[in-house]
């Protein structure tokens, strides 16, 4: 071969591949799959062989690739072609994505992790950002989001993944460095899903699924549920007009058994408070073993539970889409996306509660001591041994309508509009709320105990009158609090993007486009409480055929320490529905008549998002020496103006109450307040691609990306607080005015695609955060409310008494003395008594000021990390392996030795990872053994009862899943699917192991299935 047809293969080679990566990344429907382009693109020697054939004129012949090497091969040529750093994960065959659950597949991904729920997958942190800093995107559209929370209302950001079915998915890219074109709102990735599209692979293509699940789980015994899946694509006229339709069913029975615990502040060991161990040499320290010294750092325990929790869900998918060629150079696509997920929980528990008063305790080290043994002695005043019960419920709903047409004029030209209204509701799905919970209890406690030295916290109790077992007869009603929780997005979107390709010049193609996004979010919370903690009746009022008792050490055999001979064996189950109608019958818990939840909302939040955007990004391919070199310079213009309300109470005046007191007097009726702000940011990204050789890249990629804060510290109107005091009032406020979270990203990669279906990449991100939110005070006058502390009257009283010090004396002196005319007086009897109320006057007192708690932007973090990848075959033997492992690493960590009350701004999230998945496909059989781990992690600061800051570190976790698969035909195939096959466990501790949060164990499940292709 000569040097001049070398030349001209690899230009034919570098434009080829150009065009596919502004193909893909442009999201358009590409006509050949990208394996077969990279493949052609890399061979180009072959094509250049003949010197006189037009490298415009090469013919690519279609070939289909199904199966987990296919799979491979497409995400590997994807990752090959993108621009930035980009990996993807592609469906089998159509219909047959890797995983039942887009969050398992995701985590195969370097630098992808997921937070577990009920078992699988649910929400997805990159690089160590947590599910808020990351965008889920819909074929290129921003997905809404909805979820709602336990006791209080949502403001998360978030997608959850187990609301979408894999059978209808084609693949998942995710995007860790920015690109100018993206949507904005995923700092940490944006991943985007993409769906079947008929034209895209033309004929006749119809497959059916149906599986049998079995959950091994299930507290009642092994459950067997159904799933069913469906797929249809055709085109017609020519291949001008196709159709798809994809559906799911899922229904799945499963339990998981958990224990929990609350702790009492952070103490230093020679504080003295509630709570605190007493202190040497006072009564009662010699009863704890190796107590804390004065600097060390531990917490007391609170209370300790254990749960049994039966969870129903029912999951539906659907997607029809419609595609029509009128023309060669039109495509005009419709779609219309439908999932709803319903999830009920019953959960029974048992749990101890400490009062700090007789107690007894052993320590571990410090200088972050943990309890080894915490114990209280009750004496002649029993305590109680609480049962309750608890029905979460709950259904999200998603639908999105999207429109899409590309125009392609010319060659060169190509232009896009795209159009979708979409929206996701996550409501109560029960009459009880979405989150309610009813308590019972036995007050025959003499002493209880909870060893904490192992896994699983052991439990001990001595009860009165000689009581070795629980007696249902003296158990009685207490409290109970039904909570709703609503919360419903609303997107609307309209895009439009093109290109323009160049025949000659070192300017290969610019992109372009702009966009107009519309989000309207609200988040709503009631509770309905009954405070009978103490007792609501006698015992009699409950029969006792309500209850049956059940063991404890078998639901947790899996945890260390739960086969302990101290453990308090038993728990007492009751019937949810049976509950509620005897404690509604007898004490009017929901008042009377059933219906126990309100949507009389306590918070009610509104937010309307406008973002505006623009993008151009320059692409350029060339050649230095024989090494050639891809470039892209991009920039994003974004606009977003906020619209806050939340639904307040409304002061309408003042009055002086007591000698240095004062309150507000609020509305009978709440009403909604507005906040507005806005912000705009230039997002530039500068990706750099070099190939020294056909078979490595090496990349550099620069880029600034956002995400928005959430909801809560966003929303409009004033929390105001009633009491207030010559100082002036306090209260607390949202800001619509707070700056995005920005992220100034560097990535370096270098990738070695040694093989048809293998390479290796490693790569070093880092990534600069700035706008992280703290809290700050702001003064300010809401409302112009009148100050009774700060007026004529006031200043005359001042006077008359010799100085302002004197609060009382100035009280009396208004009155006895002030003019009637110029003040409000009430609560003046005959007597002269002055404990009455001196009301401010409008137009008269001065303004009444508030010092007011509102969420700022405050600090800047930093993280970085290495990414190291491995896809290997193991040439025509069948067999391959796929290995990865990211490094993440932060100085934004929590300090454990701090005080409880001190601020801190961790990163929440950041952990070390890695996967490693073999598989052997051959002859029509392929296995696949996955191992998914990832080390501890911060996974949230919780703000308990008494605004503590305590860490909840979620210890290092491994699982294992196994997939079968075997073809008897082309069309008739079966696999077996175990998931979590070893039972792996999840454990949650706070500043010290022992300090233990929460700890579950679920169990395997497996998964028996059939499928036809048409």
């Amino acid at each position: 071969m000569t040097e001049s047809t070398k030349t001209v293969s690899k230009k034919a080679s570098k434009k080829l591949r150009a065009k596919i990566s502004d193909h893909l990344l442009g999201g358009s429907v590409a006509k050949t799959m990208p394996l077969l382009l990279a493949a052609v693109a890399s061979a180009a020697p072959v094509y250049a062989q003949d010197n006189t054939q037009d490298k415009d004129n090469l013919e690519l012949e279609e070939i289909t690739v199904t199966g987990i090497r296919g799979s491979l091969k497409k995400s590997m040529n994807m990752k090959r072609n993108a621009k930035g750093i980009v990996d993807a994960i592609n469906a089998e065959d159509m219909g047959k994505f890797p995983d039942t659950n887009l969050a398992e597949s995701l985590q195969r991904i370097s630098g992808v992790s997921i937070d577990r729920q009920n078992g699988e997958g649910s929400k997805i942190t990159v690089r160590g950002l947590g599910p808020d800093f990351n965008l889920v995107t819909l074929n290129g559209r921003q997905m809404p989001v909805a979820s709602i929370q336990d006791t209080s209302a949502s403001s998360s950001r978030s997608f959850d993944f187990a609301n979408i079915a894999s059978e209808g998915i084609s693949a998942v890219e995710v995007y860790k460095s920015g690109v100018a074109g993206l949507p904005t709102g995923g700092m940490g990735a944006t991943v985007n899903i993409k769906t079947t599209r008929p034209l895209q692979s033309p004929g006749m293509k119809a497959t059916l699924g149906a599986k049998a699940m079995f959950d091994t789980s299930r507290n009642s015994g092994t459950s067997v549920t159904p799933e069913f899946s469906g797929l249809y694509s055709n085109t017609f006229n020519d291949d001008t007009i196709g159709v798809a339709l994809t559906g799911s069913y899922q229904d799945r029975k499963l339990s998981f058994n958990n224990f929990n615990a609350g702790w009492r502040g952070s103490f230093f060991g020679d504080q003295n408070d509630w709570g605190t161990l007493p202190q040497p040499g006072t009564d009662g320290a010699d009863r704890h073993n190796n107590r804390p010294d004065a600097t060390d750092v531990y917490s007391t325990t609170q209370n300790v539970g254990y749960g049994l929790n039966d969870v129903d869900r029912e999951r539906i998918n659907g997607q029809l889409t419609l595609q029509f060629k009128p023309v060669d150079s039109v495509v005009v696509t419709g779609d219309y996306t439908y999932s709803e997920m319903s999830l009920e929980t019953r959960r029974n528990d048992m749990s101890v509660w400490f009062n700090h008063g007789v107690t007894t305790s052993d320590w571990t080290d410090g200088p972050v001591a943990g309890a080894l043994l915490y114990s209280e002695d009750f004496g002649a005043s029993p305590s109680d041994l609480s049962f309750g019960g608890a029905r979460f419920a709950s259904k999200n709903t998603n639908k999105s309508f999207g429109m899409n047409v590309e125009w392609t004029p010319t060659e060169a030209l190509r232009l896009e509009l795209d159009y979708h209204n979409s929206s996701a509701k996550a409501a109560p799905d029960s009459p009880y709320g979405s989150n309610s919970i009813l308590s019972t209890a036995s007050f025959t406690l003499q002493s209880q105990s909870v060893d904490f030295s192992e896994e699983f916290p052991v439990i001990s109790v001595g009860q009165i009158d000689g009581l070795t077992s629980i007696d249902p007869s003296r158990i009685v009603s207490t409290g109970s609090s039904f909570r709703n929780s609503y919360m419903r997005t609303e997107v609307e979107q309209l895009q439009a993007k093109g290109s323009y390709e160049f025949d000659d010049g070192i300017v290969t193609s610019i992109d372009f486009g702009a966009a107009y996004t519309e989000n309207n979010v609200r988040s709503a919370f009631a509770n309905v409480q009954r405070d009978t903690w103490g007792g609501a009746g006698p015992a009699s009022d409950l029969p006792d055929d309500l209850f049956t008792i059940t063991s404890v050490a078998d639901k947790f055999d899996n945890f260390d320490g739960s086969d302990s001979a101290n453990l308090i064996d038993q728990w007492v189950l009751w019937d949810f529905d049976r509950m509620v109608s005897v404690v509604d019958e007898v004490y009017g818990a929901c008042g009377g008549n059933g219906q126990c939840s309100s949507t009389d909302w306590d918070v009610d939040r509104r937010t309307k998002e406008e973002q505006y955007s623009a993008f151009a990004q320059v692409n350029s391919t060339f050649d230095i020496g024989s090494t050639v070199v891809n470039f892209n310079a991009g920039l994003r213009y974004e606009k977003t103006e906020v619209t806050s309300s939340a639904l307040s109470q409304i002061p309408v005046g003042t009055a002086w109450v007591a000698a240095n007191e004062a309150v507000l007097i609020f509305a009978p009726e709440k009403d909604f307040t507005t906040l507005e702000g806005e912000y705009d940011n230039w997002l530039p990204s500068l990706n750099l691609s070099i190939e020294p050789r056909e078979d490595v890249i090496i990349r550099a990629s620069y880029s600034k990306t956002l995400t928005r804060p959430g909801f809560a510290d966003i929303q409009g109107g004033q929390t105001l607080n009633q009491l207030f005091r010559i100082g002036g009032a306090t209260g607390a406020q949202g800001n619509p005015d707070l700056l995005p979270y920005e992220s100034k990203n560097w990535d370096f990669s270098g990738e070695w695609y040694y093989g048809e279906d293998s390479y290796f990449s490693v790569g070093y991100f880092r990534k600069t955060v700035d706008n992280f939110i703290g809290t700050d005070v702001v003064s300010g006058t809401p409302f112009d409310l009148p100050n009774p502390f700060s007026g004529p009257v006031f200043d005359a009283a001042v006077a008359a008494v010799g100085g302002d010090d004197d609060l009382v004396a100035i009280r009396n002196w208004i009155f006895a003395n002030a003019d009637p005319s110029m003040v409000e007086i009430t609560g003046v009897d005959a007597n002269g008594d002055t404990t009455g109320s001196i009301f401010g006057v409008v137009g008269q007192d001065d303004t009444l000021g508030f010092t007011l708690t509102q969420p700022v932007n405050q600090r800047s973090e930093k993280l970085d990390g290495w990414e190291f990848s491995l896809q290997h075959t193991f040439g025509e033997t069948g067999f391959g392996v796929i290995l990865n492992y990211t490094v993440v690493n932060t100085d934004a960590q929590f300090d454990n030795q701090t005080n409880w009350l001190e601020t801190q701004f961790p990163l929440i999230g950041v952990s070390d990872s890695a996967n490693a998945v073999g598989f052997y496909e051959k002859n029509g059989l392929s296995v696949r053994v996955a191992y998914n781990w990832r080390d501890r992690f911060l996974s949230g600061i919780i703000q308990g009862e008494y605004a503590q800051r305590l860490p909840a570190y979620t210890e290092e976790y491994g699982q294992v899943d196994v997939n079968i698969n075997y073809e008897f035909t082309e069309q008739l195939s079966v696999s077996v699917e175990g998931i979590n096959i070893f039972d792996a466990t999840q454990r949650v501790h706070g500043r010290h192991p022992n300090t233990v949060l929460f700890g579950a164990q679920s169990g395997p499940r497996y998964n028996v299935g059939v499928r036809y292709k048409f």
